[in-house]
């Protein structure tokens, strides 16, 4: 599973809440990546499932698309996007542009 988000902002916010490492262990070596998806329509999730983790492996198992657009849980009206790598269709998600990138370490003040 390759699990993406539709703008960089949240893909930054998701690895921070599953992140548990003080800013001065964070990796150097970040980069966010532009990934081009198959032509294929996703999967919409419109609300979430009682319990997000067997219906996405249920998804996964099936086979039915190749990626799965899934409301966030930390920015309301956003989404974040899986993509079954054993799908056919996956071989089509072409990595566009990368960046390197530091997180800001005020993401860390005053938290966990």
């Amino acid at each position: 599973m390759v699990y993406m988000a539709e703008h960089p902002a949240l893909a930054v916010l998701e690895v921070r809440v599953h992140l548990d490492l003080p800013p001065d262990l964070l990796p150097d070596d970040y980069v966010l990546m532009q990934v081009d998806l198959p032509d294929e329509p996703p999967e919409d999730v419109v609300a979430m499932p009682a319990d997000p983790r067997i219906f996405g492996d249920a998804w996964l198992a099936s086979g039915r698309t190749a990626v799965l657009r899934v409301p966030s849980v930390i920015v309301p009206h956003t989404s974040n996007l899986l993509l079954n790598p054993r799908h056919p269709c996956a071989a089509d998600a072409r990595i566009t542009h990368t960046n390197p990138f530091q997180f800001d370490p005020r993401l860390w003040e005053g938290g966990a």
